[in-house]
This record gives structure tokens, C-alpha cells and sequence, in this order.
């Protein structure tokens, strides 16, 4: 096993010493890379590498990532720091959205609702956001009625992640049928598998394992035919509705 590990080491910086010479870098990273194979390839990661792909969209998603797992906690400093500084709209989004993917949605609450004010008071999008707050601090019947009261003023506006809240609402309040509907419709047009994964656990929730299971086989199977760069995308959501699967097959 530890020889495996070397390789595997080596094999890392000969790909970095790849990049290196094709992105005309100074010869001095071939030989750090060489005599020192996991520091080495750490380092220059780090200093070159990572850097340069900030410049591309899946680069930026890696950067984020990495920068998450790194300092998970980062982004809510650094939003309640520039909120501290300047109490914008856009810094009040932010602290919110952060606020909220480190699972406090109740804190986010207040933020949104005071977004949603002067030229923002009508704005779908954070009206959306506050539907999302709500449902995940446990008031799934309060994100419903906001979504239902979007579109009754906004019958044109589409939002996939609005429709998903919604159905998360629905099934959150017991009703079975109208949530199907709601899931079984977005799912349709879904470019993620964000959906299947609510839906599948719902479906196992109220016992309806056949569907669960048919569901997750459609979901992977459509996962295959997508470009590798698409599945890392999405791989959360695969992972979970594998973990679903077994559920369904388990039961």
C-alpha cells in the first residue's frame, strides 16, 4: 500500500509538471514537483493551478468548493463583515444567503423581508429566497402562502427553485396527491436532480417504494449520458438519491 501511495503522488505532480511546461511556468516548479512529489503538488496547486482556473466557470465552482472545505465558515465572515461596513441591499442578500446555507434560517428571515423594500419590494427572486428561508426554519405553511401570493401578482414568472420550495411545502404539509403533482411535473423539466432527490425521499416517506425506486433508476440513467464535468456537478444529488435507492431496496 505505501508504494500505491507514492505512485499515486508521483503521478499527481507529472500532471502538474504537465500544465507546468504547457502554461510556460518557471522551470523551477519541475524540479519542486519532482523532489518533493506531495508538497510539491500541494504547493503548486495552490500557487498556480488553482488560481489560473478561477478564470473558468467549473474553475470557480472548484475554488468555492475547496475554499468551503477548507474554511466552511468563511463566507458568512466575510458577509457579515461587508454588511458591518455597508448595509447595501446587496450585502443584506448576501448575509442572508449565507446565513442560510450554514443552516440558519431563522436569522435569514429578517434579512430578506427587509430586502423585499423600496424599488426591491416586489422583486421575485428574493421573494423566492424568503419562501426558501421559511420553508428550512420549519414554516412550510407561511413559504407556501408566500408563493402562492407571488403567483397570483407574478403569473409569468418561472422559477424552478420556486417550484421546488413549493413542493417541498406541500409535501411538508401532508398533502400527498398535490405534492406528487407538483414533483412529478418538475422533475419533467428539471435540468438538475436537485428535485428527484426530494421527490424520492418523499415517496419513501409516505411508502410509495416502486416509484422511489424508478425514480432514482431514471434519475442515474440520465446521469450517464451527461459529460463528466456535468455529473461532478451533480454529484451530491446522484450520491444522495444512491443512498435513496438502497433506502427503497432496503424497506
Amino acid at each position: 500500500m505505501p508504494y500505491l501511495g507514492l505512485g499515486l503522488h508521483v503521478l499527481v505532480a507529472l500532471c502538474f509538471a504537465v500544465h507546468a511546461v504547457r502554461s510556460g511556468q518557471d522551470r523551477y516548479w519541475l524540479m519542486i514537483l519532482f523532489m518533493f512529489p506531495l508538497l510539491g503538488s500541494v504547493v503548486y496547486a495552490f500557487a498556480i493551478w488553482l488560481p489560473e482556473q478561477r478564470h473558468t466557470r467549473h474553475g470557480r465552482a472548484l475554488v468555492g468548493n475547496v475554499r468551503r472545505m477548507l474554511d466552511p465558515g468563511r463566507e458568512l465572515r466575510e458577509a457579515q463583515e461587508a454588511f458591518d461596513t455597508s448595509a447595501t441591499t446587496d450585502n443584506r442578500m448576501r448575509l442572508a444567503d449565507a446565513l442560510l446555507g450554514a443552516g440558519r434560517a431563522a436569522d435569514a428571515l429578517p434579512l430578506y423581508r427587509a430586502a423585499l423594500s423600496g424599488v426591491h419590494r416586489d422583486d421575485p427572486h428574493i421573494q423566492v429566497k424568503l419562501a426558501h428561508a421559511l420553508l428550512e426554519a420549519g414554516q412550510p405553511a407561511q413559504a407556501r402562502q408566500q408563493l402562492d401570493e407571488l403567483i397570483a401578482k407574478r403569473p409569468d414568472f418561472r422559477s424552478p427553485e420556486g417550484h421546488l420550495i413549493y413542493a417541498r411545502a406541500v409535501a411538508a404539509q401532508g398533502e400527498q396527491a398535490k405534492a406528487k403533482e407538483e414533483f412529478e411535473t418538475l422533475i419533467g423539466y428539471s435540468s438538475g436532480f436537485e428535485a428527484h432527490a426530494h421527490y424520492a425521499q418523499c415517496l419513501i416517506g409516505w411508502g410509495d417504494l416502486t416509484r422511489a425506486r424508478e425514480l432514482c433508476e431514471q434519475a442515474q440513467t440520465k446521469a450517464k449520458r451527461l459529460p463528466a464535468y456535468a455529473r461532478k456537478l451533480h454529484k451530491p444529488d446522484l450520491d444522495r438519491l444512491k443512498e435513496l435507492a438502497k433506502r427503497a431496496e432496503a424497506v
